[in-house]
């Protein structure tokens, strides 16, 4: 069944809950980046949070929720490649939660030490976010923890408070780029769009060596594929959530997939043209607003920048990047 969206009321009841711990990130028109891409380009700082990304806002209402429902927990689990796990850390350490979070084997290091430094005890388990998410579901039932899922309707309702800071604080963006992970940032851009009743286009963007939801959108079904990105581990994606598919299905226009070298100098163009550290996940959304099809000339967009948590061999890639793209200003049709 699909799930629903959280209403306007929800959101800004979830807002108010996020605000004394999360203050509403910031929305910012480069004027370089505008030059490039031949409109007016505005992005959304969610790399600005406590935790570097926008997870945290899902983190903070899910526990909340959840202590409401069930105040007996003593502790909760989660599998994460970094951003998710960061938010669920730093939310339970608010609370006085023991939290665990599983992450691959070869995870970012800089995000690891930054779940361990949130108070977070971390296993290593599995190649790919996949297995580490099935392993926390047997480390839960073992040692009684509840397991945080990363796609929930109690997250999407947190992290669509962004989306509402964004359209509300930007009026009138013919399209707005958002990246996919398992599915809460998207689905709650969906959920602020239907809120606010806008036309705004929705573009998800994916990693090409992580094409799960592109594949699954295309065919209308869900379809499983092994992640191979080495750049954007924020969108590891193997395997699309049920849930999260319909309502990307139902309310998404688009979706644009990039690849680690494209991912890659994205980052650099951000970092050089807004001083701003991108992780690769942040970067599609610009990468990928260089690639959308032109149909009928854009005035002003909208990209996501999801998170900063960067490692440095990364962004040291990134900054040996410099493969020259060529670039169409981008277009829409009505």
């Amino acid at each position: 069944m699909e799930p629903a969206l959280p209403t306007l009321e929800e959101i800004e009841s979830a807002a108010a809950l996020i605000a004394p711990h999360v203050p509403p990130t910031p929305a910012y028109t480069w004027p370089l980046l505008s030059e490039m891409a031949g409109a007016e380009v505005w992005v959304k700082h969610e790399n600005h949070t406590p935790v570097g990304a926008f997870k945290v806002r899902g983190g903070i209402v899910y526990l909340d929720e959840l202590l409401r429902r069930e105040p007996g927990v003593r502790g909760v689990i989660a599998a994460s490649t970094g951003n998710h796990g960061q938010s669920i850390a730093w939310s339970a350490r608010r609370l006085g939660l023991r939290a665990v979070i599983v992450v691959p084997h070869g995870n970012n290091p800089d995000k690891n030490r930054a779940m361990r430094a949130l108070g977070a005890e971390l296993v290593e388990h599995g190649r790919e976010f996949q297995e580490a998410l099935e392993h926390s579901s047997t480390l839960a039932e073992a040692q009684g923890l509840h397991a945080v899922p990363s796609f929930h309707p109690w997250l999407v309702r947190g992290v669509a408070t962004y989306g509402l800071e964004f359209l509300r604080s930007v009026p009138d963006m013919e399209a707005v780029f958002v990246p996919i992970g398992l599915g809460s940032g998207i689905c709650g851009m969906a959920a602020a769009k239907a809120a606010l009743g806008l036309k705004t286009r929705l573009i998800g963007v994916v990693s090409a060596h992580a094409p799960a939801y592109a594949l699954s959108f295309a065919s209308g079904s869900l379809r499983t594929q092994t992640s191979a990105t080495r750049v954007a581990e924020g969108v590891a994606c193997s395997t699309p959530n049920a849930g999260a598919l319909a309502l990307i299905r139902r309310h998404v226009d688009e979706i644009v997939t990039v690849n680690d070298d494209e991912c890659l100098f994205a980052m650099r163009e951000l970092l050089e043209n807004t001083h701003n550290l991108v992780e690769g996940a942040g970067a599609l959304s610009w990468a990928a607003l260089k690639k959308a099809s032109p149909v009928r000339h854009a005035k002003r967009l909208g990209c996501v920048m999801s998170g900063g948590n960067a490692g440095m061999e990364l962004v040291m890639k990134s900054l040996a990047s410099a493969r020259k793209q060529a670039f169409k200003p981008v277009e829409f049709s009505q």
